[in-house]
């Protein structure tokens, strides 16, 4: 179940890159669809009632939670978040020429 409202969220995020034309809604879904991912990555390395892994000599290892997913997450929070300030440069740089975020403004103006 849980599942499906990560693939709830990504379609969220999906819908907006897809339809929307203002170049700030578009790099919100994008982050959504990011956000979506991160999630889905976290609850796939979950475990109920899951320990730490860190490997004890004295203790036996059983419901260790994996975290692999969790090392992925944050490092691709990391260049998430290099890549949104990247488009919202991008995104005032076409506003400052063009004086839009409309994408289909900046195709007619384009010349």
């Amino acid at each position: 179940m849980i599942y499906f409202l990560c693939f709830i969220l990504f379609s969220i995020g999906l819908y907006c890159v897809l339809v929307k034309r203002n170049l700030i809604k578009i790099i919100i879904g994008m982050s959504i669809i990011d956000y979506a991912l991160y999630l889905f990555l976290v609850l796939i390395g979950y475990r109920a009632n899951g320990r730490s892994p860190i490997h004890s000599p004295t203790e036996e290892i059983h419901g260790m939670v994996d975290p692999l997913p969790q090392a992925l997450v944050l490092t691709a929070i990391v260049i998430s978040l290099a890549i949104l300030g990247m488009l919202i440069a991008i995104a005032m740089r076409l506003y400052d020429k063009y004086g839009t975020f409309d994408i289909t403004e900046i195709k007619k103006l384009r010349g």
